[in-house]
């Protein structure tokens, strides 16, 4: 007969995924409020004018979300890795172009100086990063998506100096950055090996070739970045000639559980906002959402929800506990991409013609939903990931 005991270890109570601390859950509400009350109002004027405002990205610094693990030494919040997805996720559920900017420069850029940046680099900026300015990740290139190391920009030293030239496609948060994390290859004869990560500031030479017109997340910046013999310091490397590609691979695997929680977000915004609809709009003298073909698809995308949601946070806990978590990582990222799409677009179809006009914002939650299968590893990319951890576990 099982007792409570069964439950225990060692004193330790196992609780369940959506259990949160205090201060997570006070976390969440003030990130609630923040997403609400003040960028609610701007969503559909940033959305159509393809621009983030200004006042958003300050107010995120204002909220400390923009160093949310960083410690309170280097400007930050000191918070958990949990709680920069509660961030990500509550502030998707209002606009996942926020949600993404405020995802990138955590998960990604400010990760990579926490974890891998010497004590000089840290206190040089990651308050900057806390602060005032937004970082951008600069990996992909025209000729380098999914072949990640396949990048073409190329970095020689020169005296005290390193020389960048080259060019990035699809960067994140570009146009409005002002610190750049930038991967080039520094010994091409060693392939990947030789692939290097650098710290570079827009007053450097940074040049915005191109601004992305796309089809979501449309208020979140995306460029073409040209670096016409760009002069970055030696001292800005981060991690040591060579380790780039380390650096990036174990960031984006971090950064993956981030863009699940994106999804998730999103999936549940849309979801918010469709539901009370369908007890509202009357048809044949009912509620639409009691029919019950109507309830049945309902239910099934609160399951989905349900578990996008276990998967995101079964990624986040493990990696925070230090165990390994990149199967689970491209799992939640991979269910939970596939749920937004699924969920907004049905959150259109339940709403019927309202639903269909920008008016509502419904529309846009699909629209957004459509790169969670692309960036940071397109869902093809998770899909291998998980394969080859299967391979591993039943072919030995």
């Amino acid at each position: 007969m099982f007792s409570v005991s069964a439950i225990r270890t060692e004193g330790l109570r196992l609780n369940s995924l959506d259990t949160f601390t205090e201060e997570e859950n006070m976390f969440r509400d003030s990130v609630k409020r923040f997403a609400v009350d003040i960028v609610g109002p701007k969503v559909r004027e940033m959305d159509e004018k393809e621009s983030m405002d200004p006042t958003i990205i300050q107010g995120l610094f204002e909220q400390g979300l923009m160093g949310i693990e960083t410690s309170a030494e280097h400007g930050g919040a000191e918070a958990s890795f949990v709680s920069a997805i509660i961030a990500i996720e509550e502030l998707a559920k209002i606009d996942p172009s926020v949600s993404v900017m405020c995802d990138v420069h955590n998960t990604l850029v400010n990760t990579i100086l926490r974890k891998f940046g010497t004590k000089e680099q840290q206190d040089k900026w990651l308050p900057l990063l806390s602060e005032s300015k937004l970082g951008s990740f600069c990996l992909s290139e025209p000729a380098s998506g999914s072949d990640a190391f396949a990048l073409q920009a190329r970095a020689k030293k020169d005296g005290d100096h390193w020389v960048i030239n080259g060019s990035k496609m699809w960067i994140t948060n570009s146009y409005e950055a002002e610190i750049f994390l930038i991967f080039a290859n520094v010994d091409p004869s060693k392939g990947y090996k030789g692939i290097t990560c650098f710290i570079a500031t827009k007053d450097m030479g940074v040049q915005i070739a191109k601004k992305e017109e796309k089809l979501g997340i449309r208020a979140s910046s995306t460029c073409t970045l040209n670096f016409d013999d760009l002069r970055i310091p030696a001292e800005n490397i981060i991690g040591g000639e060579g380790k780039g590609y380390k650096l990036a691979i174990e960031i984006l695997n971090e950064g993956r559980i981030g863009i699940a929680a994106q999804m998730l977000g999103l999936a549940q915004g849309a979801f918010d906002k469709a539901v009370p609809y369908t007890y509202q709009r009357t048809q044949f003298g009912q509620p639409i959402g009691t029919f019950q073909g109507m309830q049945f698809q309902i239910a099934e995308a609160a399951v989905e929800l349900e578990t996008a949601r276990l998967l995101t946070y079964n990624a986040a806990r493990r990696k925070e506990e230090g165990r390994s978590f990149t199967k689970e990582a491209a799992m939640a990222k991979y269910w939970a991409s596939q749920v937004a799409q699924h969920v907004s677009g049905s959150a259109i179809e339940w709403c019927g013609g309202v639903g269909f006009t920008r008016e509502t914002g419904i529309e846009k939650f699909w629209r957004d939903s459509k790169i969670g299968a692309i960036y940071e590893g397109t869902s093809n990319i998770q899909l291998q990931t998980i394969a080859k951890f299967i391979q591993q576990e039943y072919s030995r």
